[in-house]
């Protein structure tokens, strides 16, 4: 009776041969590559905030309660109520809305801006233009924040 070959057989013949080959290179382990840097990053001054942008975003009710960001999540901001108001992290969150590369781009400045402006869609326009003396205010505050 001839002896039959199982199909896969040729294969493995040769496995331990492609596994010797494929690890002779493999001495130790390789660097994995270097992490994304994750991009620019701005840094803005807290000093300059609390004496020109918090009272801006107070004067405006951005930070009011109920529909606004005072009242939750809106949107991608969140400032704390005006019952318990929380400088630093309002700082930390409206820095989140600014653009490192295009400034001028930012959500805090084109959102609350007027749309025949220039602004963005959101329900409340606070700036009429963009010399409003609140807008520039919030603009010169980026435009002094020095990117990393």
């Amino acid at each position: 009776m001839p002896r039959v070959q199982h199909p896969l057989a040729p294969a493995l013949r040769l496995a331990p041969a492609v596994l010797l080959a494929a690890s002779a290179g493999c001495v130790s382990p390789s660097q994995p590559p270097a992490a994304p840097t994750g991009g620019a990053r701005i840094e803005l001054s807290y000093a300059e905030y609390v004496a020109n942008v918090a009272p801006v975003v107070t004067r405006h009710g951005c930070d009011a309660d109920g529909d606004c960001h005072g009242g939750g999540p809106r949107g991608t901001l969140q400032l704390s109520p005006p019952t318990a108001k929380d400088a630093h992290y309002d700082f930390e969150q409206l820095t989140l809305q600014v653009n490192p590369v295009q400034r001028d781009s930012s959500a805090l400045l084109l959102r609350p801006l007027a749309d025949a402006a220039g602004g963005r869609p959101h329900p409340m326009k606070a700036f009429a233009s963009t010399a409003d003396t609140d807008f520039v205010a919030v603009r010169g505050w980026i435009l002094a924040g020095v990117t990393r």
